[in-house]
């Protein structure tokens, strides 16, 4: 099983490679093919300018359950914690499908960080003054783009 983990990984990876995504930059962790570190540089807006770092860990059962993404980057975002996890359709149990490319998985994500879904949150508070008061929001996820982001 992890021989196959392995195999779809080292695809996927060779996909992006020859088709690379706009502001998104993948790489291995070294030699281990199941696990990647992503650069994603933040869209228009409060994440503008920001280089948003995370982390791609495959399981020996993937790609019959999806990877587990999480922000080494902090954020102020509402599908994404403090802790790094993020709240994504996509990623959820029911939801995929082991025939998922993860080209699609980070365009996902890329468009979640630049629309960000308040139905659908991880951190209530941020949905909250998402939804109430976007300036707000705005003006904090902004400084939190320039501390943190490199």
């Amino acid at each position: 099983m992890a021989s196959a983990a392995v195999k779809r990984a080292q695809r996927e990876l060779g996909e992006l490679r020859a088709n690379p995504l706009t502001n998104i930059e993948v790489e291995t962790d070294g030699d281990n093919l199941l696990l990647w570190n992503v650069t994603m540089t933040g869209p228009a807006g409060p994440y503008e300018g920001g280089k948003f770092r995370l982390k791609v860990k495959f399981g020996y059962d993937f790609p019959f359950k999806a990877p587990s993404l999480k922000f080494a980057t902090k954020m102020y975002h509402p599908n994404i914690d403090s802790d790094g996890n993020i709240c994504i359709g996509v990623l959820k149990s029911e939801a995929w499908k082991p025939s998922t490319k993860m080209a699609s998985v980070l365009l996902s994500l890329y468009d979640l960080v630049e629309n960000p879904n308040p139905d659908d949150p991880l951190v209530t508070s941020i949905a909250e003054q998402y939804a109430t008061d976007r300036p707000a929001f705005n003006k904090k996820a902004a400084e939190y783009t320039k501390m943190y982001a490199v």
